[in-house]
């Protein structure tokens, strides 16, 4: 998610599942051919396996981007035809591709022919009112033929006019069943379903049909719904026993943070969820947005936050 799944976002979220595949935000080719490439590609060691989303819409740049992700050590790269944004759009890459499905295909060719990693497409079920299962199907059929084997499904269509990329997350509806249909129609593909799943029974229950989900905006908010992933859903040991554990960790890592001269704030912004539900978070949360504390040591402020999370009183400046 652009300007969400930092760095800084995925090393937290490493410290509560270390079994599922993260994703950085979306970065377009453009940025990573005429730009800062250590700022948008440098990673944590204990944050694979991850992987590098593009957006873009030319073949051969997109080529030049995946080498970038294997020479950085990623896991994998992605190539973004869900995202309806305007500033997508008129950059002619993220859904509105959709409508291109052999350009996107050339696209993959391009990007598979240049590195070993795994190529693999997140993409809509369909664009503006074209609702056909056909329309998504022969969308996928035609990227397939070009090599790409995983396909992660957001399960409504993109509405590029009229509608803001919130409302594109909610106001066209979820069609599960079409995924569900790709699966069946495509079994030798890996299908994974991303829209509006929050739970660990509703992933559950999409993992008996398809092969995989993807969990954006409910992770992100309600970091602790990660909590039992791994136990539950991979078979291995959860890495955190509680959020006292995750935010001691987390801590550790806010320290290095400020000790290297950066702001510790800018990464303290995607932890600001980790309490949430539980009596006190508001406080919690109030003291570490509290501007006039951002010049003291992470510490410092921790001792503040816990102290309002567990009196009920607000710590004063």
């Amino acid at each position: 998610m652009m300007d969400w799944t930092d760095r800084h976002c995925r090393y937290l979220h490493r410290l509560i599942t270390r079994h599922a595949l993260l994703y950085t935000e979306m970065v377009t080719t453009g940025a990573l051919l005429h730009g800062d490439q250590g700022r948008h590609l440098d990673f944590n060691a204990e944050e694979h396996p991850v992987a590098l989303q593009l957006g873009g819409s030319e073949p051969d740049d997109l080529a030049a981007c995946a080498r970038l992700a294997e020479r950085w050590g990623y896991d994998e790269v992605n190539l973004n035809c869900g995202c309806p944004s305007e500033r997508v759009q008129k950059g002619a890459f993220g859904a509105c591709l959709m409508a291109e499905p052999q350009l996107v295909a050339d696209c993959v060719k391009a990007m598979r022919d240049a590195t070993a990693l795994p190529v693999t497409v997140k993409h809509r079920i369909g664009v503006d009112r074209i609702e056909s299962y056909g329309f998504v199907r022969d969308f996928v059929g035609t990227v397939a033929a070009a090599g790409c084997e995983v396909f992660i499904v957001h399960a409504r269509n993109a509405w590029l006019q009229g509608l803001s990329p919130k409302e594109n997350r909610e106001i066209p509806p979820l069609r599960y069943e079409l995924v569900a249909q790709l699966k069946r129609e495509f079994p030798q593909l890996t299908i994974a379903v991303n829209g509006g799943l929050k739970t660990p029974d509703q992933i559950a229950t999409q993992l008996e049909l398809l092969d995989g989900v993807m969990i954006g905006r409910e992770a992100y908010h309600e970091p602790w719904s990660m909590a039992q992933w791994d136990s539950r859903f991979f078979g291995q040991p959860d890495p955190a026993a509680s959020r006292e554990q995750v935010e001691a960790a987390w801590l550790d890592y806010l320290d290095r943070v400020h000790a290297s001269g950066r702001s510790w704030a800018h990464a303290m912004r995607h932890a600001l969820g980790l309490w949430n539900g539980t009596p006190g978070a508001r406080r919690w949360r109030q003291v570490w947005s509290d501007h006039r504390l951002k010049t003291l040591a992470p510490r410092e402020v921790a001792r503040q936050a816990t102290a309002a999370r567990l009196s009920g009183i607000p710590i004063a400046a």
